[in-house]
């Protein structure tokens, strides 16, 4: 990334999008806030035309209402998940006599039979948070119709250690980015880890599970790779050993989380 005035807005510098990005429509169907608005921006700046909603029923509405090039999202939402988007997607398609229409997965825990999952879904690729400009710009490139981009921009690992301001604002390309994201992001994540105080209290797995899922975007986003292992790991515990089993373990994520919101909300 330039090295210049972090407060413009920017992209890499040897990525143009091609001219015909702006006669093209891009669907995105994310539950999580902070990433609607972050993939809004870096839509923006691209010259694609888009439409962001909330869940999988508003993104099939959506879908057969207009006519969309390419569709971004979530795995896990509520009412209507990502599986079960493309799967509605893929129908409607063979019912009408549509175009195939490329379906990229949004996920934060890529694990071994995710890809699986998204293929037996009717998905083409994923895009793993947190969600960078440059891996954006790489997967648009490949799979948007029309001429493939000349250049897809280096893609790099995050560190394990916890983030700088200077690291995020390398990471999503803009100092307006994340002064814009931080502050929803982190209400967005204290609520969740509020709400997953309460499903422990209450031993109701289905809203832990829900919680949990969330906070890992949230945590994808925000550049903690212990606390998303760790929260990754949880999923798998409560899910097949219920909340009784974890209340230790879910008791000490949410003191682990609320150390790190702290450290974030000096940055």
């Amino acid at each position: 990334m330039p090295s210049s005035d972090v407060s413009a807005q920017r992209i890499p510098v040897h990525f143009s999008p091609p001219d015909h990005w702006r006669h093209l429509e891009v669907l995105v169907a994310e539950d999580h806030s902070a990433y609607r608005a972050l993939l809004g921006w870096f839509l923006e700046k691209l010259g694609l035309g888009h439409v962001v909603v909330g869940d999988g029923c508003e993104g099939f509405a959506a879908f057969t209402r207009r006519r969309f090039d390419l569709v971004i999202s979530d795995c896990h939402m509520p009412r209507m998940d990502g599986y079960a988007l493309a799967r509605a997607i893929r129908l409607h398609e063979r019912a009408n006599g549509r175009r195939r229409v490329p379906i990229i997965a949004l996920t934060a825990n890529l694990q071994a039979d995710e890809p699986h999952r998204c293929r037996d879904a009717g998905m083409d690729a994923w895009l793993l948070k947190p969600l960078t400009f440059a891996q954006l710009c790489d997967v648009l490139g490949r799979w948007l119709p029309g001429p493939p981009s000349a250049v897809s921009p280096a893609v790099s690992k995050g560190s394990t250690a916890w983030p700088t301001r200077a690291s995020m604002v390398q990471t999503f390309g803009s100092e307006q980015v994340v002064n814009q994201m931080l502050g929803s992001l982190l209400h967005e994540a204290r609520t969740d880890c509020a709400a997953l105080a309460d499903a422990r209290i209450t031993l109701n797995a289905r809203l832990a599970l829900e919680r949990l899922h969330r906070l890992l975007g949230s945590l994808a986003f925000l550049g903690c790779d212990d606390l998303e292992t760790q929260g990754g790991a949880l999923i798998e515990q409560v899910r097949l050993q219920g909340v009784w089993a974890n209340l230790g373990r879910l008791e000490m994520f949410e003191h682990d989380l609320k150390r790190y919101f702290a450290y974030v909300s000096t940055l």
